[in-house]
């Protein structure tokens, strides 16, 4: 996975038998979707197509997200890509990337709008108008990429704030019991460096933490780490 280029934004599918992640070519600058798939103990490089959006898997591993477009898992691969409609498809929003959780919640990240985070739920199978998260979220500059947890306890996202590592932190918001989000917490030296770290993704399995991280240069690679650096960070 990790070669010449820039390579980002990694994540499984449910079951951990699929992986996928974007990668720039270093001479001509695009950008790819590419997929691999296990058969066995063996990995397969299955497909590479042109990447839009910054894709992310729904939790149950059949909803591709492609920022405001996506496409759904058939029975031989994946649909057209389509959109999410004219709610998401705004010309004064630029989304990067969109999560979803289990009950359907997404949460968003748009470079047009002063780099921010939205949040829309869904109320008795209703899609609500995306609303701007508050200042524990919002703070700082360049907040982008989020992941929100399938059950919606934790929010990772990753931004740039005075009290940072680097060019970039990845940071994470627990609710509350109240359903409010938490301030945000650094994820650590563990996690976060000097370099850019972001495009965070927790596996469904709840073991592992995949980011991106972009050191000295503008390559990067895709890093993982234990998951249970959530938890140690939710009993602070």
């Amino acid at each position: 996975v990790s070669g010449e280029g820039r390579d980002l934004s990694g994540f499984f599918n449910p079951d951990l038998t699929e992986f996928y992640f974007t990668r720039r070519d270093s001479e001509s600058g695009k950008w790819s979707l590419i997929a691999f798939t296990r058969s066995g103990d063996q990995w397969e490089q299955t497909s590479v197509t042109p990447r839009i959006g910054r894709p992310v898997l729904s939790p149950d591993g059949q909803t591709m997200h492609l920022g405001k477009r996506y496409m759904d898992r058939t029975q031989t691969g994946w649909s057209d890509v389509k959109d999410l409609g004219p709610m998401f498809d705004r010309e004064e929003w630029g989304i990067m990337r969109l999560s979803s959780s289990s009950n359907g919640t997404y949460v968003l990240d748009d470079y047009k709008g002063s780099d921010v985070i939205r949040i829309s739920t869904l109320i008795d199978g209703v899609r609500q108008e995306p609303e701007q998260l508050g200042p524990e979220i919002n703070t700082g500059e360049f907040n982008a990429h989020p992941f929100i947890a399938p059950d919606e306890s934790y929010l990772i996202w990753d931004g740039v704030r005075a009290e940072g590592y680097g060019r970039s932190d990845l940071w994470i918001s627990f609710k509350q019991q109240d359903g409010t989000w938490g301030q945000a917490l650094n994820m650590g030296p563990e996690i976060n460096t000097e370099g850019r770290e972001a495009s965070a993704f927790v596996t469904a399995d709840g073991k592992y933490i995949l980011f991106s991280r972009t050191a000295g240069s503008d390559e990067g690679d895709i890093y993982w780490a234990d998951a249970q650096i959530i938890e140690t960070l939710r009993n602070k």
